[in-house]
């Protein structure tokens, strides 16, 4: 792994504008970045990123497993009681799941450490599937890169075969996301262009132009009832919306699925590390409220031979994260005992908390890149790169291309 300064094309803003990728530069900051790239080797990724992001995805597959069938894991998980059987019953039906992302933390010597999943509604999609291959393409053919030169991007074929598999020929599916969102937008786009080219209708509507007929269904901003709807619309979000109370009557599939709840907030990685233990691409994690009196030297901990064997390693350092953030809001970095880094976001300060050991982001040319490693279904496909200034990655977090070469 390896950060290289690159000549940028003379011509990406142009080609950024005609593809309606507005905000490649946002609040004044380039967020596309392509004066370097990173590049990786073969092996970096199929051994370091690829096998462990897939792995990792059927690990939290068995996590959700479990979770179902425990009413205190749902209590810590945050998933309010009135849609638990839903969530049940979405895990049990095998309701369909189309992608998510894994945030790792990699130098190039791994393994990975995943610092989180975005399982419900992970956005950068058109950056990593699209502009990326389109960079590496044109800096081939421009010889700033080398004819052998690849990219591990195969997001945009395995949504289209994924949306191939899940659905007949012509069957009409509906988007949504917030309206007057750029980067949101994009992310939806993404996947109609998929569903497009997979033969099905693919209708958008924004969010809050989407009705609700007499018999309690979901209805488009042309009135058409919507029968499958993927929704850039955060589930927490959503079971706390008015329109939560119509979901048993809507007989619509939701994509990302009811049971992506259980993987999409940050209690996850605690109950990872409970269930696998020591295993390689994991930090030690818990809920805060299961270790803050052992943390504090006032009591014990509720697994205290769990947390006896992570301690040394949480006091040193762990990160601070509420269940629900977005963009690094909330969290925090404590170092022996004292808070050492901050967001300036406390969006979601209010929701309980979990704590995860830290591991710094390496350091290239004085940013710190995450890996984010697509899935499609249950595999792994495609990855991306943001790096940030600060220790936190936020919302003015820039994204970089990747090329491999070997």
């Amino acid at each position: 792994m390896q950060k290289t300064v690159l000549s940028e094309r003379p011509d990406w803003r142009a080609k950024a504008e005609e593809v309606g990728f507005t905000f490649a530069d946002m609040h004044g900051e380039p967020y596309w970045d392509e004066s370097s790239a990173y590049g990786f080797s073969l092996r970096e990724i199929e051994h370091d990123i690829e096998d462990p992001a897939t792995e990792l995805h059927a690990m939290c597959r068995e996590v959700a497993a479990d979770a179902i069938k425990d009413e205190e894991t749902l209590n810590q998980l945050g998933i309010p009681e009135e849609f638990r059987d839903l969530v049940a019953e979405s895990w049990r039906a095998s309701d369909p799941e189309v992608y998510g992302r894994f945030d790792l933390a990699y130098d190039g010597s791994g393994p990975a450490k995943l610092l989180e999943y975005n399982a419900d509604t992970p956005t950068s999609l058109y950056e990593s599937a699209a502009f990326q291959w389109e960079w590496l393409e044109d800096q081939i053919a421009a010889g700033v890169l080398a004819e052998g030169d690849d990219q591990f991007n195969g997001i945009h074929e395995a949504l289209v075969e994924r949306f191939r598999h899940l659905f007949q020929p012509g069957q009409d599916l509906h988007f949504t996301a917030i309206g007057g969102a750029p980067e949101d937008y994009a992310t939806v786009e993404s996947m109609g262009w998929a569903a497009r080219e997979a033969g099905l209708g693919a209708h958008y509507t924004d969010l809050e132009k989407i009705a609700v007929s007499d018999e309690g269904q979901f209805l488009d901003d042309q009135d058409r009832v919507i029968g499958v709807l993927f929704k850039l619309y955060p589930w927490e979000d959503l079971f706390r919306d008015d329109y939560a109370r119509h979901l048993k009557t809507a007989n619509c599939l939701l994509l990302e699925p009811a049971w992506k709840a259980l993987l999409s907030n940050k209690g996850l990685l605690p109950l990872l590390w409970r269930k696998f233990e020591g295993h390689p691409n994991l930090l030690p994690a818990f809920f805060e409220s299961d270790v803050a009196e052992a943390m504090a030297g006032t009591g014990a901990a509720r697994d205290p031979a769990l947390f006896e064997r992570s301690r040394d390693m949480l006091i040193h350092g762990h990160v601070s994260k509420p269940l629900f953030s977005r963009e690094g809001a909330s969290i925090a970095i404590v170092e022996d005992g004292q808070v050492t880094d901050t967001s300036p976001d406390d969006t979601y300060a209010e929701h309980p908390r979990i704590l995860q050991a830290y591991c710094p982001l390496p350091v290239f040319d004085g940013f710190r890149p995450v890996i984010g490693a697509w899935m499609v279904g249950e595999a792994c496909v495609g990855m991306g790169v943001r790096e940030d200034r600060g220790r936190i990655t936020q919302d003015l977090s820039r994204f970089k291309p990747h090329y491999i070469r070997d």
